[in-house]
């Protein structure tokens, strides 16, 4: 039953009555999913009404005036302003005190950006096709790309727009430029060139329901009548054009008929991919696999299509979940987020157990953690010895002084041992600045959201003590392109660079976020 008092508002991009450009067909899609949202609400019982934004700015003026206490985001792009702008939605919806369905706007920029997700999967041990980015008006250099068969890309587009069978080039080089020009030109935004890797294309959607996350069955795109020629992609063609060869030949297979240790690994990497790029609610990962069993992640897709047709909606049915059900637990979810502005992250579930949620807790750091904290620390493989004795004298002070202290260190406990730790405190000399000194997470648990439950946390705190601006300092070494891709993920940004600064070749790289007040 629904919560006393509780009502939806169903927010979408406004659709033109008679959709037209690239993208038009995808547009139109969306009221599908309104439609399918609106009936569920009713069957549910639960008063709801739905509204149309035709641009960024229109989103506070309707929140304004609303009633109703959840947001059901289902709003995917705007004809001014484009998906970029779509994706703040969510941070707009924090800001108006109104608690929304589906993922965050970090996630959500973070995975449009093909790229910048690539860099963050891989940070995190996860198989990915080799690529490179072209900018607008460049050529590729041909040394510096992956092997043929190429497969070129809108490097920040949605639903599979932009790609096409001739979308996929098997070596030559002057198709492959032709093809990133007209790429460039209509879409006006780089190119992804990636290897085209396999010939089967699978799919995970998950949905977080509670403290629990949930994988649903895998589904696979099968491709009928294609032949020897015809290259094996879910192009836009095959999602949104019903009286074409691709869509009425790509017929969903779900579950997917694999071997069980290969359906495993799938799950696993679907599970932290999740985890990598910060999902919540629901989201679907795609992969591309080789008939060994080999697999790579295309993209994981935040809010993905819901319609009824939809291959999520698919997944939903085949595992037994109503669609109603499915719509329940998500405006549950937003809901018992209420109207914090960033909230508390879900446990993330363990490796050995795909489905449940390890439990942990933020702590301050006691002295019975020091000499595991400082071990683990060791572990990671980052830091040599004088930055070792240096972590061990912030350690020291920060148990010694405690609360009233200039660290402020929190160890993040599993049990009773301790498995991460983050150091933050005030820089001298500013207002309202803060620095996170250290932040490290136990080698063997790293992958389940640790570091991002710290960071959020230590941003809370730093909040309430009226904090207005976090920086982070680190190396501009290779070996720490992983904690790189992790501050990016997180909506810090490289603020400045010095060269040289660590010794000959070991830039300082600064990052910074500035935090928003609610």
């Amino acid at each position: 039953m629904k919560a006393p008092g509780e009502s939806v508002l169903i927010l979408h991009h406004a659709v033109p009555a008679i959709p037209s450009g690239l993208t038009a067909a995808s547009d139109a899609g969306v009221m599908d999913e309104v439609a399918s949202v609106a009936a569920a609400l009713k069957e549910l019982s639960i008063p709801h009404r739905t509204a149309a934004a035709a641009r960024l700015s229109d989103i506070p003026r309707i929140l304004e005036s609303a009633p109703e206490t959840v947001v059901f985001n289902l709003v995917e792009n705007f004809e001014e302003g484009g998906t970029a702008e779509a994706m703040q939605v969510p941070t707009l919806c924090d800001a108006f005190r109104k608690p929304c369905t589906g993922n965050d706007s970090l996630s959500q920029t973070l995975c449009l950006h093909k790229w910048r997700t690539k860099g963050v999967l891989q940070a995190a041990g996860l198989p990915v096709p080799s690529g490179r980015v072209v900018a607008p008006g460049q050529t590729p250099d041909r040394h510096s790309l992956p092997p043929p068969p190429w497969i070129v890309k809108p490097a920040s587009a949605d639903a599979s727009e932009g790609i096409h069978s001739g979308s996929v080039i098997q070596g030559d080089f002057r198709a492959l430029c032709s093809a990133i020009r007209k790429l460039h030109r209509l879409f006006r935004q780089p190119a992804l060139v990636e290897s085209f890797f396999g010939c089967r294309e699978l799919n995970v959607a998950i949905l977080e329901q509670g403290n629990r996350l949930r994988l649903l069955p895998i589904s696979e795109i099968e491709f009928r009548n294609y032949g020897a020629r015809r290259p094996r992609i879910v192009d836009y063609s095959a999602k949104w054009r019903p009286d074409s060869f691709e869509y009425r030949n790509t017929v969903r297979v779900v579950p997917a008929r694999l071997a069980p240790s290969i359906a495993r690994a799938i799950r696993t990497a679907a599970l932290r991919a999740w985890q990598a790029v910060g999902c919540r609610d629901y989201a679907r990962v795609d992969f591309r696999m080789d008939g060994q069993g080999g697999f790579v992640i295309l993209e994981v897709n935040p809010n993905p299509d819901i319609a009824p047709e939809s291959g999520f909606a698919a997944s939903l049915a085949a595992a037994g979940v109503p669609f109603r059900q499915f719509v329940k637990t998500i405006v549950n979810n937003a809901a018992s987020r209420g109207t914090t502005l960033l909230p508390a992250p879900t446990p993330k579930p363990s490796k050995r157990a795909a489905t449940h949620a390890t439990p942990y807790r933020i702590r301050r750091t006691e002295s019975q953690d020091r000499d595991p904290i400082l071990r683990f620390m060791r572990n990671t493989g980052f830091f040599h010895e004088g930055e070792m004795q240096v972590a061990r004298e912030v350690l020291d002070d920060a148990i010694r002084d405690g609360a009233n202290g200039h660290y402020q260190s929190f160890s993040l406990m599993e049990g009773e041992k301790p498995v991460g730790w983050i150091c933050f405190g005030p820089t001298p000399c500013t207002m309202g600045t803060y620095d996170i000194y250290w932040i490290g997470i136990s080698p063997k648990h790293q992958g389940r959201g640790y570091g991002r439950a710290l960071l959020e946390f230590a941003e809370r705190s730093i909040r309430r003590a009226k904090g207005r601006l976090v920086i982070i300092e680190t190396s501009g070494r290779s070996t720490y392109d992983s904690t790189h891709g992790f501050y990016l993920a997180t909506g810090y940004r490289e603020s400045a660079r010095v060269p040289d600064f660590y010794m000959p070749g070991d830039a300082r790289v600064i990052y910074s976020k500035p935090l928003v007040f609610s």
